[in-house]
């Protein structure tokens, strides 16, 4: 099949069998205070960037409106692609626990790491660790659960991929995160957690089932500025196109892209989203925004419809502000 029309686009007359909602970048506020430990050279040029720009954009308002229309829309699923902290730190990562259950609970709400969570070192701390429930296999994808258990917690790419089954849609959620030196966010999945996402989207396409692969960094070479980006992006790149998908989804660069990339069952839609927690435009970056995927399951072509929901002005309601359909893999072969 060939590319969609504009009119094919905007035609959104299906009924779906599945509605995953993704937010992203939520920055939560206000900042804990830092204890002495936990300071170091990265930590204060944040803690200054915080305060002198930071605080100003983020709104921990905006975010609970956000999380009360998403409870409106009641999708089946929520993903949050990372940097729900600001610094890494402990206060921070259990701070961003709680906030993660008033969207739902384990069952209900993913989420992986992005480069504010696993920002500089903590030590022997648990860090992202306390977010496991949301961040292991569902019950559903227990035969998934490939990845080595980790002592320590999850603040590696041990327990990396983690799959969740839903019918026959299945998340594959990836770490990007590592900490970083200062003036650095880029990202790094590594050789073990590739080599186990190429098995298990072989395993899932093998069964027929839609593969959504979430991570926090664009996965594309040259989707992010420099010091920005995710250092081995090539090589994710190639497994996606050996191995296929039929969506993927981040965030990190607080703005709405869309890219496409081939694979063998056609090209796969590569979403990012804006932050969900803005409470205006800053640069290039629009106010807050998080997206809906409502899925329609079938053989021969599954559909997607994206729809956008968010702020059209600082100040104002959340609103839909898009609604399209997207092409899946297997339905635009070239």
């Amino acid at each position: 099949a060939g590319s969609m029309t504009e009119a094919d686009r905007r035609s959104t007359d299906f009924t779906p069998d599945f509605t995953l909602a993704h937010l992203s970048d939520v920055h939560l506020s206000p900042l804990p205070p830092i204890g002495a430990r936990h300071w170091n050279l990265k930590r204060l040029l944040g803690w200054l960037n915080w305060q002198r720009r930071r605080r100003h954009l983020y709104s921990r308002d905006v975010i609970g409106r956000s999380v009360a229309d998403i409870g409106e829309q009641a999708p089946d699923h929520i993903a949050v692609t990372g940097a729900l902290a600001n610094l890494g730190r402990p206060a921070e990562h259990e701070g961003a626990l709680a906030w993660l259950r008033t969207l739902g609970d384990a069952e209900r709400v993913t989420v992986i790491p992005g480069n504010h969570d696993i920002y500089s070192h903590i030590g022997a701390d648990h860090g992202t660790g306390r977010w496991h429930p949301h961040m292991s296999p569902n019950t559903a994808a227990a035969d998934y659960a490939i990845a080595e258990a980790q002592s320590a917690g999850m603040s590696g790419d041990a327990a990396f991929p983690f799959v969740r089954r839903f019918g026959r849609l299945a998340i594959i959620a990836l770490n990007s995160a590592v900490p970083t030196r200062p003036f650095y966010a880029i990202g790094r999945i590594g050789k073990a957690q590739l080599d186990r996402l190429a098995r298990i989207l072989d395993r899932l396409g093998a069964e027929g089932l839609m593969r959504v692969v979430l991570i926090h960094h664009p996965p594309l070479p040259g989707l992010a500025k420099a010091r920005h980006d995710l250092q081995d992006a090539d090589a994710l790149a190639e497994v996606l196109a050996r191995h296929g998908a039929e969506l993927v989804l981040h965030g990190h660069e607080h703005i709405s892209s869309e890219h496409w990339h081939p694979a063998p069952s056609g090209h796969i839609p590569i979403i990012g989203v804006p932050s969900a927690s803005l409470a205006r435009p800053y640069k290039k970056e629009p106010p807050a925004r998080y997206h809906l995927y409502r899925v329609a399951l079938d053989t021969n072509r599954p559909s997607i419809e994206l729809i956008a929901r968010g702020l059209a002005e600082p100040g104002g309601p959340i609103i839909e502000l898009e609604r399209r359909l997207i092409v899946p893999a297997s339905a635009n072969s070239q």
